[in-house]
């Protein structure tokens, strides 16, 4: 209310010194004036007016009941079904996918199978994830080059399957050697007796075999030197 009543005094004042100069800068008639001063009379009600809804507005809007953050995002999950449980573990599994997109970890095929299931989940539809899993990640794999899934490796005097695992271009961990040993077995009788000029199948691992074999790699002590 006082603010109201401030509000409407201004108006008075700016109107008054309004008709005054008005007034002192040229002569009126008397039938001028008075249309002048009706003039600024319909102003004061217009404003009065707008003033009167905007206070309006305003009791309305404090009368409105704003949800908490907390109870939206419920909704949200709601509408597709899902809890907030339920969207922490897509969240993580997004993460964990992406991961291994981007490092390259094979078979494409499995990570673009990984990527339907996460598709095809309600929870990708929330706007946190709909871009994310199903266009950004689908470029990703569909950018991703794959290497032949078998390489061919002509064995040099010297080689053992340990040092033919390690190499940078095959596994780069020498843990994984019986996987060329079971891949080659019509050639290898004795894992430690293999010959130049023999050529053996170095098929990629699985990610279950990536796991294992670099898990034996970190927790590898060597015997101390005697």
């Amino acid at each position: 209310m006082k603010l109201n009543r401030l509000l409407i005094g201004l108006l008075s004042l700016v109107l008054f010194f309004s008709v005054n100069m008005f007034a002192q800068d040229q002569e009126m008639t008397e039938e001028e004036w008075e249309a002048e001063m009706q003039r600024l009379r319909d102003r004061v009600e217009s404003l009065n007016t707008e003033i009167s809804t905007l206070n309006q507005d305003i009791n309305n809007l404090k009368s409105t009941e704003i949800q908490s953050y907390e109870d939206c995002m419920n909704e949200l999950y709601a509408m597709v079904g899902a809890t907030k449980q339920d969207v922490d573990n897509f969240r993580q599994a997004v993460a964990e996918l992406n991961g291994r997109i981007n490092r390259k970890e094979g078979p494409k095929a499995d990570r673009q199978k990984d990527l339907d299931a996460l598709k095809a989940n309600r929870i990708s539809a929330l706007p946190e994830f709909f871009d994310r899993v199903h266009n950004q990640m689908q470029r990703s794999l569909d950018a991703w080059v794959e290497a032949p899934l078998v390489i061919n490796y002509t064995v040099v005097k010297g080689d053992h399957l340990w040092g033919i695992a390690k190499k940078k271009e095959h596994y780069g961990n020498g843990f994984a050697w019986p996987v060329i040993y079971r891949a080659n077995r019509d050639q290898i009788k004795n894992p430690d007796l293999i010959y130049p000029n023999q050529t053996f199948k170095v098929p990629p691992l699985t990610s279950e075999e990536k796991d294992k074999y670099e898990k034996l790699r970190a927790n590898y002590k060597p015997a101390p030197v005697q």
